[in-house]
């Protein structure tokens, strides 16, 4: 289930938006900057999403150029840089993992979108994401319901939350579940 997210990135080219005037996202100074207890490990295995499904979960947080797509977990930075790419967005990727974000940095420099992306070598329960719009997850169900408070908690009403594959539990249903290719993508609005 492999699939660069260049290719993607290449066929849908002529979807590109042109540059927003305003400046990339900067995260908030403090603490959250700071690299990451390495001792602490990562919570979840990287699995990197098909590029179908990225661009499906950001039509699903309907996802604009007004936009700032935070994207918890980042892995390789395939959300954040389609968000910029393909829907005009601002976005910021936080990845615990030190080879991943160098990853994050050699594709988002082919994708030409560094005006419109960051990468956060941060632990993801410790960034700050209260400038989010759209938030975006591909953990799992545990990580997710840990999540949930600082979600509720740090986000504005009417900022979107959505999920490859894993749910909230029973503690917070969502808005509304689609299924793409036999997987299930829940969507949230914080309220």
């Amino acid at each position: 289930m492999r699939s660069p997210v260049g290719a993607t990135l290449v066929t849908l080219a002529a979807l590109a938006v042109p540059p927003l005037r305003s400046a990339p996202p900067t995260p908030a100074p403090g603490p959250a900057l700071q690299t990451p207890n390495p001792l602490r490990r990562p919570d979840v295995v990287y699995v990197p999403m098909p590029d179908n499904l990225v661009v499906a979960l950001l039509r699903l947080a309907q996802v604009t150029p007004r936009d700032v797509v935070y994207d918890l977990g980042s892995g390789d930075g395939r959300i954040p840089i389609a968000a910029a790419k393909l829907f005009g967005a601002r976005a910021v990727g936080i990845e615990i993992e030190a080879n991943l974000i160098r990853r994050s940095h050699d594709a988002l420099n082919k994708a030409g979108v560094a005006d419109r992306v960051v990468f956060l070598h941060q632990d993801l329960f410790e960034s700050d994401i209260s400038r989010a719009t759209v938030v975006t997850l591909f953990l799992n169900p545990g990580v997710n319901q840990k999540l949930m408070p600082k979600l509720q908690r740090e986000l504005r009403p009417g900022t979107r939350v959505v999920s490859l594959s894993f749910d909230m539990g029973d503690l917070w249903p969502p808005d509304h579940i689609q299924d793409v290719d036999g997987l299930k993508m829940f969507l949230w609005t914080i309220r």
